[in-house]
């Protein structure tokens, strides 16, 4: 398993096509870290991003199952501009392969990363790179629950700092909310929130926020700057499949269903993000950051009263596509996933099934409010209006695909009628041949005894 990076070819014209709108193009792909992956079979990709830059020269960067992070230019594919090891021991000897098997028995093997927003990092590290370079948190979460971090810039290529952590979580619990973590997202909002995924369905929403211990941030960094810390604002459990109804003497069915969960940044909307498994797609929408962002501004010092607003305020989650409806189903993940807006789709969300399906749904631009109680005693309120054109536009698609369903079903009826009379005129000319065949045989063995006798009178 690799990478290779796919260079598309230019558009122009009045469409704005690809080389003016010609039928066949030709792409160039790059191949990426090659020889590292064709010299160590043993070690697979984990998760790949790019450097969250626009305007210096792109890199990449791999996640590798060695507990290390690899930096590469497309200028140089081959050889690694930047190497950042994630492994919590000191001892060099992690690179070996026991080692690193005991370390993911521990849950001590990092499993995802994402880049955060702009932000200012320590004094140490301020001082050793360029004051024009912006400076980027990468976020790195092992399996088992605990979140590391370093700042990074393209300062002479790619200035990493020290890689720090744990960083704490509040309010403190046993298990280190969960195991088995596999996937991490930074919101680009302020202040940062980090969603953390494990494998059973469960969303943690972070607000990374400073520290108030100095022991720790003395600990990790020289500095006499506080660092972050994660302030664990609401947990979601993501119902993966559908709860089947049991009897009343029937014992209700346990399934221990777990896969790994991807989750994707929603380009049209900042405060709302998407998770991709084996049993479809999950839209979350973060209703309560306007909320947080006001009580922050508001130099309130009371932190506990986080839980409070949270209390008030949950987020919004949607089942946007299913592909395993029940445990018992056979699973089919979702390969691809991507959001775009397009003059011609608008907003559309594009997933790529396990038959290779390519599914398009439209989306709202913004976080769709919950939908009122079927039974309420409250005056009628009436949708907003971009909701309604997107519902009336579903609606008419629909009704046009169910009169093209209509006429293929005549034609299809009719096209059977046809065949139905071919098939009945075939069996009749069938039989008429049948008949006049045996009728040939028959009179054939009849007459050919007496040709015979009257040979012999002869």
């Amino acid at each position: 398993m690799g990478v290779s990076v796919l260079e598309l070819p230019q558009r122009w014209g009045k469409k704005s096509e690809f080389e003016g709108g010609k039928s066949e193009i030709n792409c160039r792909t790059i191949p990426v870290a090659e020889r590292f992956f064709t010299s160590s079979p043993s070690v697979s990709l984990r998760q790949a991003a790019w450097f969250p830059t626009e305007i210096e020269e792109p890199y990449l960067a791999l996640l590798m199952s060695d507990n290390t992070i690899r930096f590469y230019s497309l200028n140089s594919p081959q050889t690694p501009a930047k190497v950042l090891s994630l492994s919590q021991s000191d001892d060099d000897s992690s690179a070996h392969q026991p080692t690193r098997s005991f370390a993911a028995s521990l849950g001590e093997i990092a499993v995802a990363f994402d880049f955060g927003p702009t932000c200012s990092a320590h004094r140490k590290l301020a001082a050793q790179r360029c004051k024009e370079q912006p400076l980027y948190p990468l976020y790195i979460l092992y399996e088992n629950g605990e979140t590391y971090l370093s700042y990074t810039s393209q300062s002479n290529g790619v200035t990493l700092s020290k890689l720090v952590g744990p960083l704490p979580m509040y309010p403190a619990a046993e298990d280190n909310y969960g195991y088995d973590a596999c996937a991490i997202l930074c919101l680009p909002c302020e202040p940062s929130i980090l969603i953390i995924a494990t494998e059973t369905g469960t969303l943690y929403h972070c607000v990374v926020l400073e520290s108030e211990e100095e022991e720790e941030s003395e600990k990790w960094i020289d500095s006499s700057e506080a660092v972050p810390a994660l302030y664990v604002f609401e947990c979601v459990e993501l119902e993966l499949t559908l709860k089947v109804a049991t009897g009343e003497e029937e014992e209700p069915q346990e399934f221990d269903f777990t896969c790994p969960i991807r989750l994707h940044r929603d380009l049209l909307c900042q405060h709302r993000y998407h998770c991709t498994h084996e049993a479809g797609v999950h839209s979350v929408g973060l209703i309560w950051i306007n909320k947080l962002q006001k009580f922050l501004g508001s130099g309130e010092e009371d932190k506990d009263s986080l839980q409070e607003l949270a209390a008030e305020k949950r987020c919004i989650v949607e089942h946007i596509l299913c592909t395993r409806p029940l445990p018992t189903t056979e699973s089919a993940p979702v390969r691809g996933f991507v959001i775009l807006s397009d003059l011609s789709l608008g907003a559309t969300m594009i997933c790529i099934t396990s038959i290779y399906e390519c599914i398009l749904l439209p989306l709202l631009s913004s976080i769709r409010p919950p939908s009122p109680p079927l039974l309420s005693g409250d005056k009628e309120t009436s949708p907003p209006p971009q909701e309604v054109k997107l519902l009336t536009g579903q609606k008419k698609k629909q009704l046009e695909e169910l009169v093209l369903c209509r006429e293929e079903k005549k034609s299809l009826r009719e096209t059977a009628e046809r065949l139905a009379d071919k098939y009945e005129d075939a069996k009749y000319r069938q039989e008429t041949i049948m008949n006049r065949v045996k009728k040939v045989l028959s009179m054939t063995q009849t007459e050919t005894p007496v040709s015979l006798t009257q040979l012999h009178r002869g």
